[in-house]
C-alpha cells in the first residue's frame, strides 16, 4: 500500500502542480486584451481491484480549455462593429459640422459684404473707390467659395485615404487568419493562444466590417464581410482593394480579388468603419459640394444677369462680374459615364435655370422599352426626357446634350448639374467702370389699359440691330395678347420687325432683348426702354441690393445665403444624430463586453481564492509522499 501511497501523492502533486499553473497564467494574462480564461479539468485515474473491493489511484489534469462563450463572442462583434460604425461616423461629422461653423462662416459673411458693396455703389454710382470696392468684395466671395469648396475636396481625400488604409489593414488580418486556420489544422484546434489571437483579431476585424463567423470542423474559422463577400476560406486569404470609382474615378470604390477574379462589393452592406466611410462620403460630402455648387451658380448666375438688364459707366450694357455658369470651368464633372455602358455616347450639361436646381444628383438611364428616365438620387421621383436632336431638356432646371449618340439600351449615367461650379467659380470684371448701375427706364405708352405689366429680364449689346445706349436711344414694343405678337420699334420710330410671344415671354429677333409679359392686354399696348445713359442712375444697382432677401433660389424657396446655411443646419443635425448614435452603440457594446467578461475574463479575486486551493491541495498530496516515506522505512526497520 505504500507503494500505492506514493503513487497517488505523485498524481496529487502532480495535478495540483497543473492547477497552480493555469491559476497563475490566468493571473499572469488578467491584464492581457484577448485573453480568455482557462480551466484545468481533473478527472481520477482508473481505480484498481483488490481483493473484494476497489481503490483509488489517483488523479490527473484531463484537459485545460479556454472560457469560451461563441453566443456572447458574437454579440460582442456585433456591438462592436455598430459601434465603430457609430464613432467614425460621429468623428467624421463633428470634424464637419466644426468646419462650416468655423472656416465656412466666411462664405455667407462674403455674400452679405458683396451685397453691402452693391448698396455702397448705389449711393455714390459714379465713385470709382466704391466700385473698386465692390469688385474687390466680388472677388472675395468668389474666393471664399473657392476654399469651401477645396475644404470639402480634402475631406473627400482624407476619406478615401482612409478606406484605403482601412482594406490594407484588412488584407493583413486576412493574411493572418490563414495563416492560423493551418496551424489549427494542425494541432486540431487545440492551442489557446492561438485560439486567443485568432479571435482577437476576428474581433478587430469586426471594427471595420460587420463579420460573420463560420467554425470549421478542422478547428479553423472561415470568415465572411458584409453577409456576402467570404474574407478568408480554412487557409485561403482573399484580397480587398480599392479601384477608380464609376462613374467618378475621384470617389474609389471597393473589391474583392481572389486568384484572378475580382468583384465590386457593395459598401453598404459592409457596416463598421468602412461602411461608415462610405456613408459619410457618398451621402455627406458629395451632397454638401453639390449644394456648394449650387451656390457658386446661383451667385453666378444671379449677378451676372442682373448685369445684362442694366448700363455701366461706360454707356454699355453691363457684361458679366463673373464667369459664365456654362463655362467649361463652371461644368466640370457634371455627367459620368458607367463603365458597364456599350455605346461611346459622352454626355454635357447646361443650366438653362438656376432657380430651378436642387443641388440633387441623378441617374439618367436608357432602355429600348422605356425611352429617357431620370431619377432624382434624393427624392427618388422618377421623369421621362424626350431625345430633340441631340438634347434631353429636363424641368430641373438643366438640358443634358447627347454627343457620339446613340445611348445603347441598358446604358447609365449619373448627372450632377451643379458639380464642379463652387472650384471654377472667379471674377472676370477687372474695370470698376463695368459694374452695371444705371439701369433702362420704363415707360407705357398713356393710351395703355393698365391691365398689362412687363419686366426686362436681360438685353444683349453684342447682337445685330441692338439700339445700342446713346443720347436718345430706345425701343419701343407694340404688344399684341391677344395674337401672341410684337412689333419693335427704334427711337426714330422705324420698325425692327416683329415677333412671337411664347409663354409670355418675348425675346426680341436677334438682339436677345428678353422680356416677361404679365396680364392680358384688352388691346394692342406699348412700352418704351429709354437706354440713354445717365450718369447718377442706380437704379439697376438698387435692384442688385434688393436681391440679398428674394427668394431665388431653390424654386423659389429660398435666399443665396440660405442654401448654403441649410447644408449648415443639415450637417448639424446629422451631427447630433450620430452622437446619439454613438451613446446608444456604446451602451450595447458595454452589455456585450461585461457578458464576455463575465465568462471568459480574469476574476482576480477568484484566481487568488483558486490560488490558496490549489496550494493547500499540493502541500496536502506531498504530505501524503511524506507519511508514505513513514510507512516505508517502518517496514524496513521491522525486518531488520
Amino acid at each position: 500500500m505504500a507503494i500505492d501511497l506514493l503513487s497517488i501523492a505523485r498524481t496529487g502533486v502532480m495535478a495540483s502542480q497543473s492547477q497552480l499553473g493555469v491559476t497563475s497564467n490566468n493571473i499572469a494574462n488578467a491584464n492581457t486584451e484577448g485573453y480568455n480564461r482557462q480551466t484545468a479539468t481533473q478527472a481520477t485515474l482508473q481505480s484498481q481491484r483488490l481483493g473484494d473491493n476497489f481503490y483509488g489511484t489517483g488523479t490527473y489534469v484531463s484537459d485545460v480549455k479556454r472560457v469560451y462563450n461563441e453566443f456572447a463572442a458574437r454579440e460582442l462583434r456585433i456591438g462592436q462593429t455598430s459601434m465603430s460604425a457609430a464613432e467614425t461616423a460621429y468623428s467624421k461629422l463633428s470634424g464637419l459640422d466644426e468646419l462650416y461653423a468655423q472656416v465656412g462662416s466666411m462664405v455667407p459673411n462674403s455674400i452679405n459684404d458683396f451685397f453691402a458693396s452693391i448698396n455702397s455703389v448705389a449711393d455714390l454710382p459714379t465713385d470709382l473707390g466704391i466700385r473698386s470696392g465692390s469688385l474687390s468684395a466680388a472677388e472675395q466671395m468668389a474666393i471664399s467659395i473657392n476654399q469651401m469648396q477645396s475644404q470639402l475636396d480634402n475631406q473627400i481625400k482624407q476619406t478615401n485615404n482612409q478606406i484605403e488604409s482601412v482594406t490594407t489593414r484588412i488584407n493583413e488580418i486576412s493574411k493572418e487568419l490563414a495563416n492560423i486556420n493551418l496551424e489549427l489544422m494542425k494541432s486540431q484546434g487545440d492551442n489557446n493562444e492561438i485560439l486567443d489571437k485568432q479571435d482577437a483579431l476576428i474581433l478587430e476585424l469586426s471594427e471595420y466590417a460587420q463579420v460573420n463567423v463560420i467554425p470549421l470542423d478542422t478547428g479553423a474559422k472561415s470568415i465572411m464581410l458584409g453577409g456576402s463577400v467570404m474574407l478568408v476560406s480554412g487557409e485561403v486569404a482573399m484580397s480587398m482593394g480599392v479601384s477608380a470609382g464609376d462613374p467618378f474615378p475621384n470617389e474609389p470604390k471597393i473589391t474583392a480579388s481572389i486568384s484572378d477574379k475580382t468583384l465590386n462589393v457593395d459598401p453598404s452592406k459592409l457596416g463598421g468603419q468602412l461602411g461608415a466611410l462610405f456613408d459619410y462620403r457618398d451621402d455627406t460630402l458629395i451632397p454638401a459640394s453639390n449644394e456648394l455648387g449650387q451656390l457658386a451658380l446661383g451667385v453666378a448666375d444671379t449677378f451676372n444677369e442682373m448685369q445684362s438688364r442694366g448700363i455701366d459707366l461706360n454707356g454699355n450694357v453691363g457684361s458679366n462680374i463673373f464667369r459664365d455658369i456654362n463655362d467649361p470651368l463652371m461644368a466640370s464633372g457634371r455627367a459620368g459615364s458607367y463603365s458597364t455602358n456599350t455605346s461611346s455616347a459622352a454626355l454635357s450639361v447646361n443650366i438653362d435655370d438656376v432657380g430651378a436646381l436642387s443641388g440633387s444628383s441623378y441617374e439618367l438611364s436608357y432602355t429600348t422599352a422605356g425611352g429617357y428616365s431620370l431619377k432624382d438620387n434624393q427624392t427618388g421621383e422618377v421623369s421621362s426626357l424626350t431625345l430633340s436632336g441631340t438634347d434631353l431638356t429636363s424641368s430641373a432646371g438643366f438640358t443634358i446634350n447627347v454627343a457620339n449618340g446613340p445611348i445603347a439600351n441598358g446604358d447609365k449615367f449619373e448627372i450632377r448639374p451643379t458639380a464642379g461650379a463652387a472650384a471654377g467659380l472667379t471674377m472676370i470684371m477687372t474695370d470698376p467702370k463695368g459694374i452695371a448701375a444705371a439701369g433702362p427706364t420704363l415707360t407705357p405708352a398713356t393710351t395703355n389699359s393698365g391691365n398689362t405689366t412687363i419686366s426686362l429680364n436681360s438685353m444683349d449689346s453684342s447682337a445685330t440691330g441692338f439700339p445700342g445706349t446713346a443720347t436718345g436711344s430706345s425701343i419701343t414694343f407694340a404688344i399684341d395678347t391677344a395674337a401672341n405678337t410684337y412689333q419693335a420699334f427704334d427711337s426714330a420710330g422705324t420698325s425692327l420687325g416683329t415677333g412671337v410671344i411664347t409663354n409670355n415671354n418675348i425675346n426680341a429677333f436677334g438682339m436677345d432683348f428678353d422680356i416677361t409679359i404679365n396680364g392680358t392686354a384688352v388691346n394692342p399696348e406699348t412700352f418704351t426702354f429709354d437706354l440713354a445713359f445717365a450718369e447718377g442712375n442706380n437704379s439697376n444697382a438698387v435692384e442688385m441690393a434688393k436681391l440679398s432677401d428674394v427668394k431665388l433660389m431653390n424654386n423659389g424657396t429660398g435666399t443665396l445665403t440660405s442654401v448654403f446655411e441649410n447644408t449648415k443646419l443639415d450637417i448639424g443635425s446629422q451631427t447630433k444624430a450620430a452622437e446619439v448614435r454613438v451613446d446608444s452603440a456604446t451602451a450595447i457594446y458595454q452589455q456585450a463586453y461585461d457578458r464576455v467578461q463575465s465568462e471568459s475574463g480574469v476574476n482576480l479575486d477568484e484566481e487568488a481564492a483558486n490560488l490558496l486551493r490549489f496550494q493547500q491541495s499540493y502541500q496536502a498530496a506531498a504530505r501524503i509522499m511524506s507519511t508514505a516515506q513513514t510507512i516505508f522505512d517502518t517496514l524496513l526497520s521491522s525486518v531488520r
